[in-house]
């Protein structure tokens, strides 16, 4: 694997990123666990991947989160809102205290992204959208010949949606080597294992068909993210997919590869011993 040099990260700074990744599992228990509902699972199996973008690459501002320049990002899997709440409350866009109200009636934190969240670029729900949008963002930047980057994180479920390869198929048209997608390929959706309910493999092939960069990464190696980020910034002329392996609930031995915490939040008295067991 080929290894750009601007990527390369020292133990310090991984070990920051380390322990904004234990702080951000420990946000995603408490806030589902205060909600009383949520989704644990497919938040958990993605922490790495935002923390090194939030924490690393990304540039933003959270004093500016309309700033014309700032890269987007945007949250295709939309149930996984803990994990992008965790995040953007730690990067200072509102106060982490506000993680206490998740799916409150009338509070900005809703069970999927909403417009009305400082640092939220896409309102997420529907399923198989949201590549479309950050193809939009992407193609924007390009028309107006500015040098921000659209990125968007995919769920492996999602995928089989056929609006996903139509979107694939347009990003490579218009040539948007601004745009990386990522897919957080745990393996389990909804209702169970993605290869038992509609098979996605061989999927890096599949991306490879569509004439996409394809770059496949541990989506828990902090060098191993951040490195096919910079990669990703150097393709030129097409858009990159890095598709990371993970595990559904990652961190959380109880959590972990078991489809039934893909959408269901522990009770208060379990989070609190997840959280002293594992040192959270």
């Amino acid at each position: 694997m080929s290894t750009s040099k601007r990527s390369m990260v020292d133990m310090q700074e991984i070990a920051r990123l380390q322990e904004i990744a234990r702080r951000t599992r420990r946000l995603i228990i408490e806030s589902v666990a205060e909600a009383g509902s949520g989704h644990p699972g497919g938040s958990l199996s993605a922490v790495e991947l935002l923390v090194a973008l939030y924490f690393h690459k990304m540039k933003h501002d959270p004093k500016n989160p309309r700033w014309e320049d700032r890269d987007r990002f945007v949250l295709s899997k939309g149930h996984a809102a803990p994990l992008l709440y965790s995040i953007l409350a730690q990067c200072g866009y509102f106060p982490v205290d506000e993680l206490k109200r998740l799916r409150r009636l009338g509070s900005m934190l809703q069970g999927h992204p909403d417009l009305r969240t400082p640092g939220v670029e896409y309102c997420g729900g529907s399923e198989g959208i949201g590549l479309s949008v950050a193809i939009g963002m992407a193609l924007a930047a390009k028309l107006d010949k500015k040098s921000y980057r659209t990125y968007v994180l995919l769920g492996d479920g999602e995928l089989q949606e056929g609006q996903v390869w139509e979107a694939a198929m347009s990003a490579v048209k218009y040539r948007l080597d601004n745009l990386t997608a990522i897919v957080d390929r745990n393996g389990i959706q909804q209702d169970g294992l993605t290869e038992n309910i509609m098979p996605l493999e061989p999927l890096a092939l599949k991306w490879h068909a569509f004439n996409w960069n394809v770059i496949q990464v541990d989506g828990y190696n902090f060098e191993h993210i951040i490195d096919a980020y910079y990669r990703a910034e150097d393709t030129i002329n097409k858009p990159t997919v890095i598709i990371a392996h993970t595990t559904k609930g990652k961190g959380v031995p109880i959590m972990e590869w078991a489809p039934q915490w893909h959408g269901q939040a522990p009770k208060k008295e379990l989070a609190k011993k997840i959280i002293e067991e594992l040192g959270l």
